[in-house]
């Protein structure tokens, strides 16, 4: 068994608890979906904010709507780079998994332009 990074990003519609919350929901099932993800497999997760979102902690609502209460988790500020996007939450999630395991990255709304 290894450690795998799975990536994913969103656009959030404003600086509020509720639309973070809406965000990271969509962000997230679109991951387990994608990936197969289970809690038990989870190393840790990493989120970051871009400054102008700071509502609520990602965190929280992972615990909250998914369940992830054994899951190490943190939230940070993503670094301000002069033209980089703005309003996008992103997310790590480190898997445990098997060596032929592939991930699949997830990039929604305006944060599919990270990947052009």
């Amino acid at each position: 068994m290894i450690s795998k990074g799975i990536r994913g990003a969103v656009t959030v519609e404003e600086n509020s608890e509720t639309a973070i919350r809406a965000a990271l929901k969509e962000l997230l099932d679109e991951l387990i979906s994608k990936n197969s993800i289970k809690e038990e497999s989870i190393s840790h997760v990493i989120f970051t904010l871009t400054a102008d979102l700071n509502a609520a902690f990602p965190a929280k609502f992972a615990r909250l709507d998914f369940g992830w209460n054994n899951t190490a988790m943190m939230c940070f500020h993503e670094l301000e780079v002069p033209g980089a996007l703005k309003m996008c939450l992103r997310v790590l999630i480190v898997l445990n998994c098997d060596e032929n395991f592939v991930p699949q990255f997830i990039y929604l709304k305006g944060a599919a332009n990270l990947r052009k």
